[in-house]
């Protein structure tokens, strides 16, 4: 028995294509052989296809009517012999006969003495008890440690604070603060009447 032994860039004789037809006529068939390969893979989703195009078919089309769009009517000022409403002099006249009819009379008597419980914040200032002294109802509020009288009319708290009645529960008091827009506002506030556990 003869071993052949292939030399290194060689093929045997009986493996090597012998014409570039054949070569040729191989390189048709491989190619063939892959798409029939790949044309099997296709043929499952058929049923699918089928199943889509009925649905697609049975399912009414709903196409909503869209209104017709307004006509805008553009606005036309023919008033220009009357007063320029966007007049900035017309503006600062109302602004300021607006500001001097609400808050101009709420001002703060900045002249006047301050009494001793100005100086405390109206929220530091407990109602401990009251009592009556002839038809004149007091206060009793504590302030520290401190205690002190207060009748109506008295001014207490840091936002001028006036007192306007006094009950058997509690003090009313009127204070004077500012807003946003700086101007003097009133604000009702009670103290009510601490019980002697607080």
């Amino acid at each position: 028995m003869k071993t052949l032994i292939p030399v290194a860039g060689s093929l045997p004789k009986r493996c090597a294509p012998r014409t570039p037809r054949i070569r040729r006529a191989l390189q048709i068939s491989g190619l063939t052989l892959a798409m029939t390969v790949l044309a099997g893979c296709d043929s499952g989703h058929q049923d699918l296809q089928t199943w889509m195009d009925e649905t697609r078919q049975a399912t009414p089309t709903v196409v909503e009517k869209v209104s017709e769009p307004k006509r805008f009517e553009p606005f036309r000022y023919r008033v220009s012999d009357q007063a320029d409403p966007f007049s900035l002099g017309r503006l600062r006249i109302m602004v300021a006969s607006a500001s001097s009819s609400s808050g101009a009379s709420l001002q703060p008597d900045l002249a006047r003495r301050r009494e001793a419980l100005e100086s405390f914040p109206l929220d530091t200032l407990r109602m401990v008890g009251n009592l009556r002294q002839g038809n004149t109802q007091v206060a009793l509020l504590k302030a520290d440690t401190a205690l002190y009288q207060v009748r109506v009319g008295h001014h207490i708290g840091q936002n001028f604070g006036r007192v306007t009645r006094i009950s058997e529960s509690g003090v009313f008091v009127r204070e004077l603060v500012q807003d946003a827009a700086g101007d003097w506002v009133e604000r009702i506030t009670e103290l009510q009447l601490q019980e002697s556990g607080k």
